[in-house]
């Protein structure tokens, strides 16, 4: 496994939220600036790599139970799945964090 992503700024969650909306390609992403918790440093995103090539079509099942049993919580359970994404909030909530709480 490999984390592709990590800390996100505020300006591309931007970017990244414009992406299907306001800017050509597919939408990846529900959360404006500030809506993520890749912003505040406590999510990570991942893929497989086998033989030097990312593997986006995984076991994400088995991949989610390792990130569980660790104790974050895994996007591939949410309404619209985020299967890559994984998050530790240590219980504050994005609105908690835009107002300045620190885990």
């Amino acid at each position: 496994m490999r984390i592709t992503q990590a800390l996100r700024s505020i300006k591309k969650q931007d970017a990244l939220y414009a992406q299907g909306r306001t800017t050509k390609g597919p939408i990846v992403t529900n959360a404006k600036g500030g809506e993520s918790y890749h912003n505040y440093r406590l999510a990570i995103d991942v893929v497989e790599i086998k033989g030097n090539v990312a593997v986006w079509n995984t076991n994400w099942g088995a991949v989610s139970k390792i990130g569980i049993s660790h104790g974050f919580t895994w996007g591939g359970n949410w309404t619209t799945p985020d299967k890559p994404h994984f998050q530790m909030t240590f219980g504050l909530t994005i609105k908690q964090l835009q107002q300045g709480s620190k885990p």
